[in-house]
């Protein structure tokens, strides 16, 4: 029962954390040689040269 009770404040708190660390500032995305960042997707996107 009590090791329950730690493990549940232990995953509370992780979880507290990491919700306040939401406020940052953007950073830079960098994908792979071939591949753009698309903002729209929110994903690298393959260059297509024609």
């Amino acid at each position: 029962m009590i090791r329950t009770l730690i493990c549940a404040l232990a995953f509370g708190c992780c979880a507290s954390v990491a919700l306040a660390c939401s406020g940052h500032s953007k950073q830079t995305q960098s994908c792979a040689p071939g591949s753009s960042w698309d903002t729209e997707s929110q994903s690298c996107t393959e260059i297509i040269n024609s």
